[in-house]
C-alpha cells in the first residue's frame, strides 16, 4: 500500500516541478484563454491566462502511475486500459484547446465531433469489461443488477457523462482541480479497501497531479487546465468507476460534477419548454456568482460539498459491502 502514496508523491512533485517552465512556455507562446461573451463580467480579467494546463496533470500522472505500478509489480490490463483512455481523452481536449487558440475565440471542436470522439474512446473500456464477462452493476455493494447486453451502452454513458460533467465544472479557479483531487482520493481509498491496489495506484497518481496543479490553479489562477485537463480527468474518472465496478457510487463520489451537469440540463429544458430560466446562469457555479458570491467562496463551498459526498460514499461502500 505504501507504493500508492509513492505514486501520488511522484506525480505531485513532477507537476510542481514542470509547472514553472511549462507556464513560462505558454506565456511566451501567448496560449491564453478566451472568455465567452456570456460569462459573468468578472471573468473578463481572466482573458489571456495561459490554458491547456492539463498537460502538466496528465503527463506527471502517467509517469507516477507507471513507476508506481512497476515498483509494486501490479501492472495489469486494467491499468493499461485506464491509462490509454486517459491519454486519448487528453488528445480530444488538447485538440479542442488548440482549436480555440488558433481561432482566437472560445469555440473549439463542434459538440458533435467532440461527442463522436468521446464515444469512440469510451467504447474501449466498455467492450473490455463486456468481453471479460461483466454484465452487472453494483448497487452500493448490496446487490448487483444484471444489465445483460445493455451493459456496454451503460458503461459508455457513465464515461462520457463524467467527462462532460467535469468539463462543465471547470469554470472557476481551482474548482475542477480541487474537486477532482477529493473525488480521486475517495476512489483511491475505495480501491484500497476492496483490494484493487493496481487501480488505487493509478487513481492516487492522478490525484497527486491534481493537487500539484492546484498550486498553480487556485484563486487567482496562474494557469487553466483547459479542455486538455477537464475532458481527460472526467473521462478517466468514469473509466475508473467502470473498471473498478462502482459505477453507481460515482453519482455520490462525483456529486458536485453531477449537480453541475444537471443544472445545465434543467436550464436548457426549462428555457426550451417554458421560455424561463431556473438559474441566473448555468452551470450552477455561475448562478452563485451572479448572486454576489465571491469566486473563492463558491470554490471552497463546492470543495466542502465534494468532501462530504466523498466521505458519504466511502462510508456507504465500507459498511454496506
Amino acid at each position: 500500500m505504501t507504493l500508492v502514496y509513492v505514486a501520488a508523491l511522484i506525480s505531485l512533485l513532477l507537476t510542481l516541478i514542470v509547472g514553472v517552465p511549462y507556464l513560462d512556455f505558454l506565456k511566451k507562446s501567448l496560449y491564453g484563454q478566451f472568455i465567452r461573451k456570456e460569462a459573468p463580467a468578472s471573468h473578463a480579467k481572466k482573458a489571456g491566462t495561459p490554458t491547456a494546463g492539463g498537460i502538466i496533470i496528465v503527463l506527471p500522472a502517467m509517469i507516477g502511475a507507471t513507476l508506481g505500478l512497476l515498483m509494486a509489480q501490479k501492472s495489469s490490463l486494467n491499468t493499461f486500459i485506464i491509462l490509454l483512455v486517459f491519454a486519448l481523452f487528453t488528445f480530444i481536449g488538447f485538440k479542442d484547446d488548440i482549436s480555440k487558440i488558433t481561432r482566437k475565440q472560445n469555440k473549439g471542436l463542434s459538440a458533435r465531433n467532440k461527442l463522436f470522439l468521446q464515444v469512440l474512446i469510451a467504447i474501449i473500456p466498455a467492450l473490455y469489461m463486456t468481453f471479460n464477462g461483466e454484465r452487472s452493476v453494483s448497487v452500493f455493494g448490496l446487490y448487483n443488477i444484471d444489465l445483460g447486453l445493455l451493459y456496454p451502452f451503460f458503461a459508455v454513458f457513465v464515461i462520457i457523462g463524467a467527462s462532460n460533467a467535469v468539463n462543465l465544472t471547470d469554470g472557476l479557479d481551482g474548482l475542477a482541480s480541487g474537486t477532482m483531487f477529493i473525488a480521486l482520493t475517495a476512489i483511491t481509498c475505495l480501491c484500497i479497501i476492496t483490494g484493487r491496489f493496481d487501480i488505487a495506484i493509478v487513481s492516487a497518481a492522478i490525484a497527486g497531479s491534481c493537487l500539484g496543479f492546484l498550486y498553480y490553479n487556485k484563486p487567482p489562477a496562474k494557469i487553466f487546465m483547459g479542455d486538455t485537463g477537464s475532458i481527460a480527468l472526467g473521462g478517466v474518472l468514469g473509466t475508473l468507476a467502470v473498471i473498478g465496478k462502482f459505477e453507481l457510487l460515482l453519482i455520490i463520489i462525483g456529486g458536485v460534477f453531477v449537480i453541475e451537469a444537471l443544472s445545465v440540463i434543467l436550464q436548457v429544458i426549462s428555457f426550451k419548454t417554458t421560455g424561463k430560466r431556473i438559474f441566473k446562469m448555468s452551470p450552477i457555479h455561475h448562478h452563485f456568482e451572479l448572486l454576489g458570491w465571491s469566486e473563492p467562496r463558491i470554490v471552497y463551498t463546492f470543495w466542502l460539498v465534494g468532501l462530504i459526498l466523498a466521505i458519504v460514499s466511502f462510508v456507504l461502500r465500507y459498511y454496506l459491502s
